[in-house]
Order: structure tokens, then C-alpha cells, then sequence
């Protein structure tokens, strides 16, 4: 069976969906400005989460322009694949707004007036104190072998159609429009309609591991996944979020193969994992913190202060963070973190020794429980023999004792200190733990 959704205007009336146990559904985003670069697709990605929480597979996003061959094409492949198509853009009141005449023609059928839209439009603008024009009465014209789904939240309506089996339901372009109508009409009269597939992710956070180096470990827990159960990796900035998916018949049998294949894959790489649900470094930092009631301040030199705005990005931070040094000179490493003249000289302020007697200083400093630091060459300058750009060295103290640690990166300055900084939350969340 297949089911179209279409961002546009909708009918009143439903048609009978054919029941299928994988619904496979397409998006298909209309609108000039999604080529030219001028609008972000925000809808497309905001379709596909929804869709798949309703237990629904995207297999597509398409974006296309505002031209009637290319409509009526897509529509053709697309009812031909795919249980449900979802089209968003085109429904405005203006001339170059053609998605309903599309639809029309591709239907073949034609515009009537639907007095209950011209009511709702009347009544919006009405509110607003604007006065209804010749544009705003023609949303009220729908094609004629639609079902309306009333927009609440604006003056174009959303459209259901069914054909050759497939359902086709065009929505708004509006975002906050385009999410009233799938939250509210679309969503629910398929889920009323019986689909029966489930479709669960469970995201796994993991840091350590380049992306290829993680796959070449997990080899052996793939090859053994139950055939409902799909594996992917998703990185970024070295962070690698593994995301498991299971489609089954009913949730309860999804979930407990997620749980069983979330404990292996916790036993395969323990000392990877550092959530078990999507989250940030910093988030789950903060957790331990709080649970542990610890304190926390950050020495800063090649990282800039990054790293106390991702601490401080998380709400309720000020229950456990302290305070930052920026000390990007190594005078102010020196005067403020204590710092010996020495090891400067003897190591380099690039170096693990440093980074240790920064991550003691502010310790004193600040009176806290534990304390990370970081001092490297973030480029794309400042290399020196044996310390290439990337490089950086990290240190966490706390009475336990001082760690510290050198890595290199890459060469990009944006994204070293990015990537120093999420490696310095990784030890700190190691340290904490281990506490």
C-alpha cells in the first residue's frame, strides 16, 4: 500500500487507507527557494522524526521546484514505492503557489469552495483585523476528491487524497502550520487506521574511537544483530552516536530487543560508552556532578573558554560549576594558575606538565573538587618540532591526583577546538566516575 502526504491544503473527508505492517513513506518538499539555498528544509527532517515515531519508514526526501511536470512526475514514482508521500510547500495565495492546481491535474479534478476553510479564514484574519481579499478567499478552493484537514494555526488547509492504493496528503510550507496539521489530522487518522509496525531507536553515545577503528570492533556484535535490529553510526566531532533501530510487530518485542542488544553492545565496549540515551559530554558531566556533589572549574588556554560554555550550557550548571581561568599568555598562566618558569622552559607551555600545573592552580584557586585543563596549538600556526598543529594536552585534577594526557588532532582551528575540548570533557567524565 502506499500513502502520499503532501504539504498543501486538505479536504474534509478521510478515505479508506489499506492496512499495511511496513508502512514505507516519502517526503517531497516543493518550493523554488529550497534549490536556490535562500530557505532551509526544516520541515522535511521535522516529517521524517515524526513519521518514524508513528512507527512509519522514510525510504525518501525529495526537494523540488515550484513547476507542474516535476510535481506530477514525482507524484507518479512516488505512489508507485512508497506507502505513504508526504509533500510540504506551494499552497500560499499567491501566483507562484501552485501545488492545488497540481493536484488537480494529477487527479483529475477540479477547485470548488469549501465553505467550513473560507470560515476559518474568515475568522483568522478577522481576529487580526485584516480585511479578507480575493487571494485569501481562493485558499478556501479545494480540489474537489480531497478530504479537508482544517488549519487552525492558518489560512491554508491541508489536503488528503488516495489513488492506486496510495494516500496523498499535501500540508503547508508554513512550519508551525505544517506541524498543527501532521500532529493533529495526520498523524492520528494513520495510527486510527491500523498501522501495526513499530519502528524504536535507542541512541548509544560513545567517545574514543574514530569511526572506522569503532566499526572494525563492533564487527562481530553486527554480524550477530537479530534481522529487526539495524545498527548506525553517527559521528560528530568525535563523538560517535550508535544508533540501534528495531521494527517490529509490537513495541514490547522492539524494546526487549533493544534492552538485549544494548547490554551486549555495553559489555563489547564498556569503556567507550558514556550514555545510554542521546546526550551531550556535558550533560551527562553535569549528572555526575550533581549526584556526586562535587564542584568543578576549567584552565583554559587553546580551548578559549570553549569548554566552560559547554558546561554552562546545560541548565542548572551554577549548583556545580565554579569558574574558568582563560589563560591564554603564559604570564597569566603564571601569575593567576601558578605555573613554574621553569617547566615552561623546560617543556614548552605545550606540554602535559603544564597542563598539570594548570589543572592544580585552579584547583587552588577556585577551592573545587576537580578541575580539567587544556593547553595546545589550535592552528593554524604554531607548530613547533615534535608538537604539530593539533596538538594538545589535557589534565584533570582532583585529591585523587593530577592526570594528564597529549593527543593530536587535525589542522582545522574551529574544529580542534571543538574536538580538544569535547577530549578534555571525556577525561574529566572518566575522572569523575572513577572518583
Amino acid at each position: 500500500m502506499s500513502v502520499l502526504i503532501v504539504t498543501a491544503t486538505y479536504k474534509n473527508y478521510l478515505c479508506n487507507l489499506i492496512l499495511c505492517t511496513h508502512m514505507k513513506a516519502e517526503i517531497i518538499a516543493i518550493g523554488d527557494e529550497l534549490l536556490t539555498g535562500q530557505t532551509v528544509d526544516t520541515n522535511s527532517a521535522w516529517i521524517a522524526t515524526e513519521l518514524n515515531r508513528a512507527g512509519i519508514e522514510v525510504t525518501g526526501i525529495s526537494a523540488i521546484p515550484d513547476r507542474a511536470a516535476r510535481i506530477i512526475r514525482i507524484l507518479e514514482n512516488a505512489i508507485r514505492r512508497s506507502q505513504l508521500v508526504l509533500i510540504t510547500g506551494g499552497l500560499g495565495p499567491t501566483s507562484d503557489d501552485i501545488t492545488k492546481k497540481t493536484l488537480c491535474e494529477f487527479f483529475g479534478t477540479r477547485l470548488v469552495r469549501n465553505q467550513s476553510v473560507l470560515d476559518n479564514i474568515s475568522q483568522l484574519l478577522g481576529r487580526r483585523g485584516v480585511a479578507l481579499n480575493a487571494a485569501n478567499i481562493s485558499q478556501a478552493d479545494v480540489p474537489e476528491s480531497c478530504m479537508v484537514l482544517m488549519n487552525k494555526m492558518g489560512t491554508a488547509p491541508g489536503m488528503w487524497f488516495e489513488k492506486d492504493g496510495a494516500v496523498i496528503v499535501s500540508v503547508p510550507g508554513v512550519p508551525y502550520e505544517m506541524k498543527h496539521i501532521v500532529s493533529d489530522h495526520v498523524i492520528p487518522e494513520l495510527q486510527k487506521r491500523g498501522i501495526v509496525t513499530e519502528i524504536i531507536h535507542r541512541n548509544i553515545m560513545t567517545y574514543g574511537l574514530p569511526e572506522a577503528q569503532l566499526a572494525e570492533k563492533l564487527t562481530g556484535f553486527e554480524a550477530r544483530l537479530p534481522g529487526e535490529i539495524k545498527l548506525a553510526y553517527l559521528p560528530s566531532s568525535g563523538v560517535i552516536k550508535l544508533r540501534l533501530t528495531a521494527r517490529c510487530d509490537d513495541a514490547g518485542k522492539a524494546l526487549n530487543l533493544l534492552d538485549q542488544q544494548t547490554a551486549i553492545l555495553k559489555a563489547t565496549i564498556p569503556e567507550l560508552i558514556f550514555a545510554e540515551y542521546e546526550a551531550s559530554l556535558e550533560e551527562v558531566i553535569g549528572k555526575e556532578l550533581s549526584d556526586r556533589a562535587m564542584t568543578f572549574a576549567t584552565a583554559e588556554s587553546c580551548t578559549g573558554g570553549n569548554i566552560s560554555r559547554l558546561i554552562t550550557s546545560v541548565p542548572g550548571s551554577s549548583a556545580y560549576f565554579l569558574g574558568s581561568v582563560t589563560a591564554y599568555s603564559n604570564s597569566i598562566k603564571k601569575t593567576l594558575l601558578g605555573v613554574k618558569e621553569k617547566t615552561i622552559n623546560n617543556y614548552g607551555a605545550v606540554s602535559v606538565e603544564c597542563a598539570g600545573e594548570m589543572a592544580e592552580g585552579i584547583r587552588i584557586l577556585t577551592g573545587c573538587d576537580i578541575s580539567v585543563a587544556t593547553t595546545g596549538i589550535a592552528g593554524p600556526s604554531g607548530a613547533t618540532p615534535g608538537k604539530p598543529v593539533g596538538t594538545v594536552c589535557i589534565a584533570v585534577s582532583s585529591d585523587g591526583g593530577t592526570h594528564s594526557g597529549q593527543f593530536v588532532f587535525g589542522t582545522d582551528r574551529l574544529l580542534n577546538i571543538r574536538r580538544f575540548s569535547i577530549a578534555a570533557l571525556d577525561m574529566l567524565r572518566r575522572q569523575i566516575i572513577s572518583h
